[in-house]
């Protein structure tokens, strides 16, 4: 196998999916209509609802919805299973289920006045439906809240090359908003312009970098600069730990890969022979500078921060995409090398390396299924999309006829070509996990497909960069929907959480107690199966819906029943590993074992909590009756496809 067939794949799937498959669904269906009246336009109030252009909204959907998943999920899985596997899924996944669930969730709310899943679940299914939902959601977003702030804030913390970039992206952000909106000015010159300045900001990060006759790495003036600020705010505490945390998971990235001798090296942050993690006062300085990020895209108008740095965070993953894929053509067709003479466009890991239904008593289990499914979300279906979507990206469909190519354009010809560019990465870079692996096969990519041109460093260097804005960019609009469902959830029992900026405080205070515990360790070994269960039960809300309004509801049912049945398997799975790696292991101290037990209850109640659901929308699916769904509206000249499609 080489890049260039993943390139093929790629092209063919997302090209056959969107108009043979999404463009009959919206059309017959769905039935959009460009002179319907959206929420956008109805309910127009500069903050959350605003019509916007679906050449930008594409831009934000994307980058809404493409955080660390794409990425970190076909890596860990290729590296569990093979590649092979991973690249199956995500192609019938996105064809299939993903975009689905994405254009359903944002229609679904388009339709009902822009209103949440949980207050349409209310009206459609069940007051009790809500009210689970709401927990549900909440408890969902904090764990993505936790891991998003834990891990963002240990790379910049850790990197001093990629803050400065950063805070080039708030400011562009900032500028853009005012360009486009207040100064009414061509989106082309604009997107030019702050996608350039964007990038200039990234590159000044490692500018000057190099290696010292040892071999030791020296910082160009921007990062000395960073690494400066570091030292004066560690300085602060006598250059002390503020406390110490363990991470029996090893999923913190202040703990260092093992070397070739299968030893993790002792760092600032990290001592091997203890174990544990010392918090530095630097790394809780990075965490408020997100929070103060997360907190102008939460509160501000949508159009204001969110949107525009969105949007730049489309175009700057767009052209790291673009580069790689060209890379991808480009190395076995010319037979490019590596800086040590291997061939870039060769896999290095196997199609298959095992799949798992061996069973250890002693060691975590990873079965193909149920655990390649929830493993792989983005790229495939992520419960994240349909939140954002019904919630954010609803609220801003100018026509009707635009959720198409915003919900499933953004998907399959977005978030999928990211998945199979992780799956790429890891396959030509070799084994190994996270950011780094995806950065050292982009780097080599990058290097092919510039002829050279870019080095494989500097290539490395905007894997990492664009790895760091994917992940911002969306926990950002984490803190804006997680603000949104504490007022609505509850709201009218305290009024003050209806105000935007105490819901935003409240969540990140949550949040900030979960990083610093490092408790966030935990609640991400749940992030698969409850993102996928989430996806599950949006899925039964569009079905319930299409019930409803007397529309075929196969589409949605199908996939809804298939990702339901898998995530409440991989959640047990999940709690048996988390059992038997951690809460029954002697070894482990007590903080570790009370964090896998609080999961283990945590994944009780998601199953029992997932069961009530399904049991409500399935009384709400038959209430609904028995009716002859609408007949399906075929334009002249074109054959209807088959009844099951």
């Amino acid at each position: 196998m080489n890049t260039l067939w993943i390139v093929v794949i790629g092209v063919v799937t997302a090209y056959l999916a969107y108009n043979l498959y999404a463009k009959w669904i919206d059309h017959n269906i769905i039935q959009s209509d460009a002179k319907r009246a959206t929420p956008a336009r109805m309910y127009m109030d500069g903050v959350d609802f605003m019509p916007t252009s679906r050449n930008i909204l594409f831009g934000y959907h994307f980058k809404a919805i493409a955080a660390a998943g794409p990425i970190v999920g076909p890596i860990t899985a290729a590296n569990l299973w093979g590649w092979s596997p991973a690249l199956a899924w995500l192609v019938l996944g996105v064809s299939f289920i993903g975009w689905v669930s994405d254009y359903s969730a944002i229609m679904v709310a388009v339709r009902n006045d822009g209103n949440s899943l949980s207050a349409i679940a209310h009206r459609l299914i069940a007051p009790r439906t809500r009210t689970i939902l709401f927990v549900f959601i909440f408890f969902y977003l904090m764990l993505l809240a936790g891991a998003f702030i834990g891990i963002l804030a240990a790379i910049l913390s850790a990197r001093p090359d990629v803050p400065f970039g950063i805070v080039m992206l708030a400011l562009m952000g900032l500028l853009a908003g005012q360009m486009m909106y207040r100064w009414k000015m061509g989106i082309m010159g604009v997107t030019v312009f702050v996608v350039a300045l964007t990038l200039g900001g990234m590159v000044a990060g490692p500018w000057g970098q190099h290696r010292d006759e040892k071999g030791a790495l020296v910082q160009g003036p921007v990062a000395a600069a960073i690494v400066q600020l570091n030292g004066a705010v560690d300085g602060l505490n006598n250059r002390q730990p503020l406390f110490s945390v363990e991470d029996p998971t090893a999923a913190d990235p202040r703990i260092p890969a093992p070397g070739k001798d299968g030893v993790r090296p002792t760092t600032p942050a990290y001592d091997a022979a203890a174990g544990v993690l010392k918090t530095l006062p630097n790394y809780v300085w990075w965490m408020a500078f997100l929070f103060a990020f997360s907190y102008m895209g939460a509160n501000l108008p949508i159009w204001r921060f969110a949107q525009p740095v969105n949007y730049i965070g489309f175009w700057i993953t767009s052209i790291t995409i673009l580069l790689s894929a060209l890379g991808m053509v480009v190395a076995p067709l010319l037979g490019t090398k590596d800086a040590s003479g291997a061939l870039i466009g060769a896999f290095a890991l196997p199609a298959v390396r095992d799949l798992g239904f061996a069973i250890d008593s002693a060691k975590a289990w990873q079965p193909l299924w149920p655990m390649l499914f929830v493993t792989i979300a983005c790229g495939a279906i992520s419960g994240w999309h349909a939140l954002v979507g019904s919630i954010g990206t609803a609220r801003q469909i100018e026509y009707d006829t635009d959720a198409l190519p915003v919900g499933a354009g953004a998907m399959l010809f977005g978030e999928f070509p990211l998945a199979l560019l992780s799956l790429t990465a890891v396959s030509i870079a070799g084994a190994g996990g996270g950011g780094g692996r995806f950065a050292a096969g982009v780097g080599k990519l990058v290097y092919a497909g510039t002829f050279g041109l870019i080095p494989e460093t500097f290539g490395t260097a905007l894997g990492f960069a664009t790895f760091v804005i994917i992940v911002l960019t969306v926990t950002q609009l984490v803190f804006r929907v997680m603000r949104v469902t504490l007022a609505e959830w509850v709201g009218d029992a305290i009024p003050p959480m209806r105000n935007m900026h105490v819901s935003s405080f409240i969540s990140m205070g949550f949040t900030a107690a979960l990083v610093l515990t490092g408790t966030w360790v935990y609640l991400w070994q749940m992030f698969g199966a409850s993102n996928q269960l989430m996806a599950a039960l949006s899925l039964l809300v569009v079905a319930v819906w299409l019930k409803s309004e007397k529309r075929n509801p196969t589409y949605a049912v199908v996939p809804m029943i298939f990702m339901y049945l898998t995530t409440l398997a991989a959640t047990a799975v999940t709690a048996r590993n988390l059992y038997v790696t951690i809460a029954a292991n002697p070894k482990m101290s007590a903080l570790p074992v009370g964090g896998a037990w609080a999961m283990i209850a945590v994944s009780v109640l998601l199953f029992v909590a997932a069961i009530l659901i399904g049991w409500d929308g399935y009384k709400a699916y038959l209430r609904h009756g028995t009716t002859t769904p609408k007949a399906p509206v075929v334009r002249p000249g074109t054959v209807p496809p088959p009844a099951h499609a």
